[in-house]
This record gives C-alpha cells, structure tokens and sequence, in this order.
C-alpha cells in the first residue's frame, strides 16, 4: 500500500468504486430529473388548454420544484425496495465487515461521548449505564471510556449531575472510565461542546461515539463499528439510522411507527446513491477523530444570524469537510441496535423545527462552495428544502386560489383548447389529462407507504414482529389519515418560520422537552390561532369560488381547521397507550424490547440515598451547600484556589441574606469557588441559627427530621 500524508486517508483505493458511486448517482437522479421534467410539461400542456393566466408561469416554478421534491423522497423508496429485492449482494452490510474482521481485542481506544444541556441526569444517567453494561457484556469494555459533557445553565441540575454521575460510578466501577466534565462557558452550543472534547482529550482515542442526550446504542453494535473502522482506514464516519422509541403521546407513536415501517426503505435508497459520500446527523454515529480534529473546526458565517454567524446544523458540514478531504461517510442501514426518543407534542416538535430550520438555511453559504463533491451539495440540497418546501407549497396553493378564483369570475369554459402536444399523441380530454397528472401525484405520495405495507406482510418477520396483519394495516391507515391533516398546520407553521428567519429574527437555544402530560387547549389555541383563522377564511373562499374548489382544497383546508383538537388529541399519552394495548401503531422495539433497552429501563445506579441532591429543601445547590457528601462531590471537582477579599462578601451576603440575593453571575461564580463552597459548608453546621438565612436552618434541620423518623438508609 502506498505511503500517504499523516493527514490523508491512509487507505489509497475507496472502499466504494467512484465509476459505480458515478453511474449509480446517474441512474438515481437522471431518473428523478426525468420524471420530473415529463410531469412539469404534463402541467404546462393542461395550462395550454386552460389557456393563459399571469399565474401559469409562477405555478410551473413552483411546480417544478415541489414535483421534484416529491419524485425524490418516492425514488427513495422506489429504489431502496429495488436494493433490499435485488440488492443484497451488493449492498455494504457493516455486520459482515465486522464479522471478517474476527473476534479479536480492539487495537485501539474508543470514547463514548454524550452531550447534555438542561437534561434530567437520572434519565441521560441510565442510558450511559445500559450502554456500559453492553458494551461490558461484550468482553471488551477496557476498550472504551466514557465522557459526560455538560453545558448544563442550570445551577441545580449540575449539582444533580454531579452527585449522579459520582453515583454510576461507584456502582459501576467506572472512576478512570466514566467522565464528567461541566463547561464554565458554553460557546457555540453543541459543536463547541463536541470540540471542547476534541481539542482537551481527543489525542487519546481513535474514534467517538457521539451521543444525544436521548441516545441509547447496543454494544454488540458498538462494537462492530470501531471494528469496521479498525479495518477500513479511509472511513472517516459510520453513521446509523436510529429508531424512534419510547413514544407515549399519539403525536410521537406516528413519528416512531412511521420511521419504524417506512424508514428502511428510504434509508436503503439513499445508501444506494451516496455509498462513500454519506452524512452525518449528529449523533449515534462514530467518527474518527483525527481527520475531524483536522478538517472540522467549522467557520464562522459571514454576516449575523439567523443567517450568519455560528452554523447550528453542524453536523452536515462537518461530515461535507470529511468528504471533501477525501474520508469516507458510510451509513450503517443495517445496525440495528440504534435508538433515540422524539418531542412527545406538535408543539415541540414545532419548537425544534425553528432551530434546525435556521441552522439548514444557513447551508445557503455553502450549497455552491467550491470542491465539494455532488453527494454534499445534494444532502445540503435536501436539508435546505425540507423546510422552503413549506412556503414554496403554501405558495403554490395561494397561486391555485388566484387561478381558480379569476376563471370563476371570468366564466370561461375550463377547457377552452384542445390540440395540444398531449391531445395530439394520447387523444385524451382535458379532464382526463388533470386526472392522470392527479393520480400521479397521489402515486408518489403514497407508493413508499404501500410498498413498505406489501413488503412487511409478505414477510413473516417483519409482520409479526409489528404485532400481526391487523394491526400493521390499521396502524398504516391511521398513521396516513393523521399524518394528512398535520401536514397543513406543519406547512403553517415552517413558512412562519421561514418568515421570520428572512426577516432576521434568530433562534435560541432551548432545552428539548422530552415528556410531557400533553398540550393543554389553552396553549394549542395560542399557537394555532393562525392556521385555524387562516383555514377557515380559506374555506369560505373556496366555497365562494365554486363547491368543486371548496372539495378540491378539503384535505388541506380541514388539517387547517382542526389544528387545534388535532394538536390536543395527538398529544395525549392515554390514548398512545391505549392504542399499544391493541398493538396499534405498535413498533417491534414495544412488542419485544431489545436488551439494551431493558437494562436502561432498570438502570438505577445514578440514583443512591446516601448521595443524592433532590430531597426537598434540599435541592441542587442548597444540597451542595449543606450537604457533607454531595458538598465534598461538589468541591473536589473545582480548581483549588484562594479566596480574595471580594469572594469572601459574596460568600458573607449568601449566608445572611440567602442564596436568592445573589445574581446569576455571582451564583456562577460561587458555586466555582471550591473555598467559598467549603466556608459556606462548615458556617451553615457551625453558625447559630441567628446568624444565616432560613434556607440553610431549614435545610440542617431537616437531617434531623430524618433521623427522628427512623431513616435506615433505603427511603
């Protein structure tokens, strides 16, 4: 093998031949090109029928573009059921590349990274405890370590994680294993998180499984990536495609049963194209640190935000710097055992979408940068457009309406002229050409559905393991129905969105919430109040132009309408789990949980009596004040120092006035000073009650309320 630069691939020869990644890029979008070009001249010979309208040419434009997104997620489909029928041969399975690799120890070490801001540590804390005790399950835990990597604001929740992650390892064995690390200063939210990591304690590990903080990953799995990345030197990231899990709300068991039935054929289609040219999503992935150490420190955009300044979709260019290197982005579609949770409402989802929407539109500045190969360009492509479809489709229905709305007034006859091009060669009305070019894209819409119902019924396994027939089909229906009348009061809301990103209004970074008790009808009103009022004037529209209009726009007009009760009623948690019970919209993983997923269901080693920060009147900082054990846990990871006369007041003001007097720069700053902790620590158990705040009285007290109800240790 030839000798390559230190910061090149050392592997000269792809993995993936770039005449058959060529030819096969050629085949999928020449025919998404093509479909496409014939449906738009179908359209434009109907318009010539109807004969010239000012809107015409704006609906083609239009048309063009949404057709084509269209042609493309169907062809996905389309050839992702061709690739599993015909395919297997020559389809990348990562599980038989581990397999030829053997059963040997790892040669190198691994880290298991996972980012958390704002999040319930007891919940992150049991995912990292069912991967450990995975991965250890496998014989080769000596392999990896173990980083939690706080960007927590919270100053309660980072007293809670630290007693958590002090707990897991104790329990677990994992001090020297499992690291907890808070950052003082949060700079570019989750990629400066992830580089922090990089640049302090990359040098030490070949590759990172980066995590969310709703991740889970099988170790098995685990363990045949880095052993495929041992193997393959050019393989910069081994991303896997996660299954939803863990739905309770309506809303989140359609998101999850969606991905679950549909998602294979869709990630087996878009592997089928990008082979060595894939992306990265974020997280359950292993990338390899040092070409990302190399070529992923991402720049700052020219400008302020929402456009400019620091990318928030870092993980598609990060993955476009890996490619234009010359590193390889596979997509390991058959890794199973890779799991993360959703947003349990609309709503929520709503609120992440505005985040992910500014971070893709600023993919705008690099969509037509220079060396960057068509397989980068082409999932900046899709990440941008998955959010202006929305306005291009609310544009191209408001066109319609104009359309409709000036033939309604003029009285002409629909079809005024026949003899055009398709006339001529099909000899068809111009009835029948607009309903051809309706099923068309009725079609497109539902033939990755269908194809994936066909398929799971024929196989015996994939039927039963979603709960049978009955509940497969059920399940498919309900889920379309549903998905019909969100998608209006979705496409609302990303042109809202779009909106106000155009008019520079940039985004924050909020935590995601992961459970709820559902959306109160208070609150559906409030957020869909537009789309409501929106739909109903667009009804009355309709009817006025003509009762055939007003049926013709019915499916998007009603999803308008009924926003509000369908937003309420998919977010009720009951009714998910009333569903479940008769195994409606039930995924394989809630019928037979993986092993990874039962260990984290019982995964209590975070959470210990004897250290613990959540008692009441003893919560988060209170408890690493008064406290002795989670104040020595506290303090022994700060950096020593000496107290200057201005930290000894602010420590003087806490103490009598109480820790609420304080600003959050000076709570901050406390709660980083390790001998202001320990002289708060030894006043409030030595000072007499007079001389501190009620807050530390009340909090000393209660230990001995405790010990005067017998504790023995297990309450």
């Amino acid at each position: 093998m030839a000798e390559t630069s230190p910061d090149s691939p050392k592997q000269v020869r792809p993995f993936f031949s770039p005449f058959r990644a060529g030819l096969r890029r050629l085949v999928f979008f020449g025919s998404v090109t093509v479909v496409n070009l014939i449906a738009t001249y179908w359209l434009y010979d109907l318009f010539e029928r109807l004969g010239v309208h000012r809107a015409h040419g704006l609906l083609l434009i239009v048309f063009f573009v949404l057709n084509g997104l269209l042609v493309l997620g169907s062809f996905h489909a389309i050839f992702g059921a061709w690739d599993i029928l015909l395919g297997k041969k020559q389809a990348v399975r990562i599980t038989k590349l581990a397999e030829e690799a053997g059963d040997i120890p790892l040669t190198r070490r691994y880290a298991v990274v996972m980012p958390v801001y704002n999040e319930d540590s007891s919940r992150f804390c049991a995912r990292i405890e069912a991967i450990y005790r995975s991965i250890e399950a496998t014989g080769h835990i000596e392999a990896f370590d173990f980083f939690i990597l706080s960007d927590t604001r919270d100053l309660d929740l980072w007293v809670l994680e630290e007693t958590a992650w002090t707990n897991l390892c104790r329990k677990l064995g994992g001090f020297g294993r499992i690291y907890y690390r808070r950052r003082k200063i949060n700079s570019n939210r989750k990629a400066g998180n992830i580089g922090d990591f990089v640049r302090t304690w990359g040098g030490g590990y070949e590759a990172m499984v980066v995590l969310d903080a709703d991740s889970l990953m099988d170790g098995a799995d685990i363990l045949k990536m880095t052993r495929v990345m041992e193997a393959y030197p050019n393989l910069g990231i081994l991303q896997t495609p996660p299954k939803l899990i863990r739905g309770a709300s309506i809303f989140t068991r359609l998101q999850q049963f969606a991905m679950r039935l549909y998602g294979p054929l869709f990630i087996r289609g878009l592997n089928w194209w990008q082979l060595g040219g894939g992306s990265y999503w974020g997280h359950n992935a292993l990338i390899r640190l040092k070409p990302f150490s190399d070529f992923c420190e991402l720049p700052d955009l020219p400008g302020r935000e929402p456009f400019g300044g620091k990318i928030l979709s870092h993980d598609f260019v990060e993955a476009a710097l890996m490619v234009s290197q010359g590193w390889e982005v596979w997509l390991a579609w058959d890794i199973e055992g890779t799991y993360e949770e959703a947003p349990p409402t609309l709503i929520d989802h709503l609120k992440r979408d505005r985040r992910w929407c500014q971070g893709n539109l600023q993919h705008l500045w690099l969509i037509f940068a220079r060396k960057l190969p068509l397989t980068v360009r082409a999932h900046l492509f899709m990440g941008i457009m998955a959010y202006l479809g929305s306005p291009l489709w609310f544009l191209f229905l408001i066109f319609g309406t104009w359309v409709a709305w000036d033939r309604a007034g003029s009285r002409l006859s629909n079809y005024a002229y026949d003899g055009t091009p398709v006339d001529r060669l099909l000899h068809i009305d111009g009835n029948t050409q607009s309903l051809i070019l309706t099923g068309f894209i009725f079609l497109l819409l539902f033939l990755p559905k269908i194809l994936a119902v066909i398929g799971s019924i024929l196989c015996s396994r994939v039927r039963k393991s979603f709960g049978g027939m009955i509940p497969l089909v059920i399940g498919s229906l309900m889920e379309t129905l549903l998905s019909m009348l969100l998608a209006p009061c979705v496409m609302v809301a990303h042109t809202a969105i779009v909106a106000s990103i155009v008019l520079g209004h940039a985004v924050g970074w909020g935590t995601q919430n992961r459970d709820t008790d559902g959306t109160s009808w208070s609150e559906a009103a409030t957020v869909h109040a537009m789309p409501t009022l929106l739909g109903l004037a667009w009804a009355a529209l309709a009817w006025h132009i003509s009762p055939t209009f007003a049926a013709w726009m019915a499916p998007i007009l009603s999803g308008l309408i009924l926003s509000i009760p369908v937003s309420v009623w998919t977010s009720r948690a009951r009714w998910g789990k009333a569903l479940l019970r008769s195994k409606i919209l039930a995924t394989p993983e809630e019928l037979n949980p993986p092993s990874v997923m039962q260990l984290a269901d019982v995964a209590k080693a975070s959470i210990d009596p004897a250290l613990d920060a959540t008692a009441t009147g003893r919560h988060g900082v209170v408890a690493a004040v008064v406290d002795p054990y989670v104040n020595g846990v506290h303090v022994s990871l700060l950096e020593p120092g000496e107290m200057t006369p201005g930290q000894e007041a602010v420590v003087e003001r806490c103490l009598m006035d109480g820790w609420q007097t304080l600003t959050k720069a000076e709570q901050n700053e406390l709660l980083y000073d390790a001998p202001g902790m320990l002289m708060l620590h030894r006043a409030v158990w030595l000072r007499p009650a007079e001389g501190i705040h009620s807050t530390w009285t009340q909090a000393v007290e209660s230990y001995r309320h405790r010990l005067d109800a017998g504790y023995d240790g297990d309450q």
